[in-house]
């Protein structure tokens, strides 16, 4: 047990210092569905990314909420997109409605004999838990506009040197590392969506949930764009949920282990920001994924048709030690039978002592001599 607990100790230390690591070596922060920028001087993490993919055949909105540490008073945010976007402030609401439609389903499973974690067995037990025609060379702002603490610029542009000059105009410096990771979208003619993070009060760290932030754009097929995730120190882990007509899943793994579906369903009745989204999309399709070498992302996401709407919902059996007025069965059973036991030898016991003591057979006297 001595030696689980140092290693699990071990493990926090090691993936405390590659945070740390992360962030004095690389000014730019991959997420999922975009990249980062700060000053080099400070840092930033996302410690918690949530994202909603909705298509209906003709448009894609991507809702995301990011949740920030770090000592950084501003930050820039970028987000390649096929084709122009618009961007609006999301109903943050959504995501906790997302949560309950696809939560697990618990049964209890009753067990007789104790089992670890039940008494006389749970005294080991440490608690341990069982995720954009541009201008040659030049930035063309299509949009700019103000949400919240968000400084939203809608730019296209065919070299990324371009980014970088807006990037400098506004008071941030575009990592070399990035500039590399974004030649592809800038090959096929995508969009970006540049944001500026700002706190509402002046010099105060970002840090804790940002208002999530809905991008709407035509596209013919779904996809959700992962490329930078190449940037990453660490092992990254995706969770999206999908809304559309039918259950949907990745084309490919695009370097990371297989995507799981943890959801698949129909909502049924939704309301709210919630229901507003998933007007036109009914079926909710929840998938994770994990990346343990970054580097090896070779792509983005892009989501097809699954073969079947077959539903999936994750079902927890919650074990629980089968009791009689509070008190496990197993051990009035174990005493009732060791009471038995007593009784029974108690009573042969007493049986043996009242059995009546038989006289020795009398002695017959010796024949007489002749």
């Amino acid at each position: 047990m001595r030696r689980i607990r140092a290693a699990r100790v071990l493990a926090v230390v090691l993936t405390l210092l590659g945070i740390q690591l992360t962030w004095f070596l690389s000014p730019a922060w991959a997420c999922g569905c975009g990249a980062m920028v700060v000053d080099p001087a400070r840092r930033i993490a996302v410690s918690d990314e949530q994202s909603v993919l909705r298509w209906d055949g003709r448009q894609e909105q991507i809702v995301m909420r990011l949740t920030v540490t770090g000592d950084a008073h501003r930050a820039a945010w970028i987000m390649p997109v096929p084709h122009r976007a618009t961007v609006r402030l999301a109903d943050p609401a959504v995501f906790d409605q997302l949560a309950q439609a696809v939560a697990p389903v618990h049964r209890t499973r009753h067990h007789f004999w104790p089992r670890d974690g039940d008494w006389p067995f749970d005294d080991h037990a440490d608690g341990a838990a069982a995720a954009p025609a541009p201008g040659a060379g030049a930035v063309g702002v299509v949009g700019r506009q103000r949400l919240g603490p968000f400084d939203v610029a809608r730019l296209t542009a065919t070299d990324p040197a371009a980014l970088d000059h807006w990037l400098r105009a506004n008071g941030f410096t575009l990592p070399a590392r990035l500039r590399k990771a974004l030649e592809p979208y800038v090959a096929e003619h995508w969009e970006y969506v540049a944001v500026r993070l700002a706190p509402d009060a002046e010099g105060t760290a970002l840090g804790g949930a940002l208002d999530p932030l809905r991008l709407t754009f035509a596209a013919d097929r779904p996809v959700y764009p992962m490329r930078l995730s190449r940037l990453a120190g660490t092992p990254q882990s995706l969770g999206l949920y999908v809304l559309a007509a039918h259950r949907m899943e990745p084309s490919t793994s695009i370097g990371g282990l297989p995507p799981r579906t943890v959801f698949a369903g129909r909502l049924t009745a939704p309301h709210g920001a919630l229901g507003a989204l998933a007007h036109g999309a009914p079926y909710l399709t929840a998938l994770t994924q994990r990346f343990p070498r970054p580097a090896r992302i070779s792509g983005d996401h892009e989501l097809r048709r699954s073969g079947t709407d077959t539903p999936v919902r994750q079902v927890v059996q919650d074990d629980e030690l089968d009791r009689i007025a509070g008190i496990p069965a197993w051990l009035l059973t174990v005493a009732g039978l060791a009471v038995l036991l007593a009784a029974a030898i108690a009573l042969a016991a007493v049986r043996r002592s009242r059995r009546p003591v038989l006289p020795p057979p009398p002695v017959s006297p010796p024949p007489p001599l002749a």
